[in-house]
C-alpha cells in the first residue's frame, strides 16, 4: 500500500531523494520511517518522522540525510546528501500505527553509491 522511488546508482558524494507515498488510505499514522538493508545485514533504522513533526536520525547518517513529508498524507521523503558507498542499499518506508507499527511498508528502493 507504499510505494517507494527514487533510488538509483550514485557517486560517491551524491545525492538522492527518496519518496514514498500511500496508494490508499492509511488512517492513525503516529510516524513514517526509512529503513534500509545491505546484502548480509540487518534492516536498520535511518530515519523517522513522527505526525508532530519530530525527526530522528541513525547516528551514521546524521547531518547528511534530512526526511520531510506530510504524514497525516501519508507521504514521506528522504533526502540523502554527502552518499558514501556505505549507504548502499534497498531502502524501505513504513507507515507506523498504533495498532499496528509494522504492518504498512513499501516494496524497497535500492540506492548504490559506486564509482
Amino acid at each position: 500500500q507504499l510505494q517507494a522511488s527514487g533510488g538509483g546508482l550514485v557517486q560517491p558524494g551524491g545525492s538522492l531523494r527518496l519518496s514514498c507515498a500511500a496508494s490508499g488510505s492509511i488512517f492513525s499514522v503516529v510516524a513514517m520511517n526509512w529503513y534500509r538493508q545491505a546484502p548480509g545485514k540487518q534492516r536498520e533504522l535511518v530515519a523517522t518522522k513522527s505526525s508532530g513533526g519530530i525527526t530522528n536520525y541513525a547516528d551514521s547518517v546524521k547531518g547528511r540525510f534530512t526526511i520531510s513529508g506530510d504524514i497525516v498524507k501519508n507521504t514521506v521523503y528522504l533526502q540523502m546528501n554527502s552518499l558514501n558507498p556505505e549507504d548502499t542499499a534497498v531502502y524501505y518506508c513504513n507507515a507506523v500505527t498504533a495498532t499496528a507499527p509494522y504492518k504498512y511498508w513499501g516494496q524497497g528502493t535500492q540506492v548504490t553509491v559506486s564509482s
